[in-house]
């Protein structure tokens, strides 16, 4: 049972067992999620979390690993002690991290990892280019397309809208969607998810290569099937 603490999961330091716990409490509220919701998502029980979150006890690295990437972080992230709060609030456009290029499409992040309430992308697309050759889904959120640039074409299940500059678009991401520049120029396009859908495996592909990179992979994160 998840019960009694590993050895990696007990720090000597007190002060610092209660940090780790705090953080991970809110890091769940962040994400708006009850202990039995997270409990649920993660295969064990809403009163181990309880202890945990109150440093009542430890936790396998497996369970950790679990509960990351349901916040679409990483382990190290979970115990990162300089905290979200003492980070520069502003970042660079050349400090984007950007995802390698696919299907003619150039995306960044600009949310900050571990993300919390939403995750927020920029995608450049060249004439032609796509979110993929297929519809994708990825989680149960809400998502917001907002057209920055040029001319769009949005597939959502069966059906197709034309957008242009100043468009937006909200949908749910569990409905299959699918995003193709029609245009003759360029276009780039906002994705807001809300709560956050990708995992910690898939925000690591994101690297600090910021504009470099001419187009960045499907999905809104990555993967075809189940991913943003």
């Amino acid at each position: 049972m998840e019960l009694q603490p590993t050895p990696e999961m007990r720090p000597d330091d007190d002060q610092a067992h209660a940090l780790v716990a705090d953080r991970l409490r809110k890091l769940r509220k962040a994400n708006g999620l009850s202990l039995r919701q997270l409990a649920d998502a993660i295969g064990t029980s809403a009163s181990f979390l309880s202890q945990l979150e109150r440093g009542l006890t430890g936790a396998s690295t497996s369970t950790l690993i679990r509960i990351a990437d349901c916040y679409g972080t990483s382990i190290s992230e979970l115990f990162d002690e300089s905290g979200v709060s003492d980070r520069h609030p502003i970042m660079r456009k050349h400090e984007r991290p950007v995802l390698q290029a696919m299907h003619g499409q150039k995306k960044a992040l600009l949310s900050r990892r571990p993300l919390t309430q939403f995750e927020t992308y920029v995608a450049q697309f060249q004439p032609g280019g796509s979110t993929g050759d297929e519809p994708y889904t990825h989680g149960a959120s809400s998502e917001m397309l907002v057209v920055l640039k040029g001319a769009v074409s949005l597939t959502l299940d069966d059906r197709q809208f034309a957008m242009e500059e100043g468009d937006c678009a909200e949908y749910q991401s569990s409905v299959p969607h699918r995003v193709v520049n029609t245009g003759a120029d360029m276009a780039e396009v906002m994705f807001i998810i809300s709560p956050p859908t990708s995992t910690a495996k898939q925000l690591q592909n994101y690297g600090n290569d910021g504009g470099a990179q001419d187009s960045e992979t499907t999905t809104d994160q990555g993967s075809r099937s189940n991913e943003d």
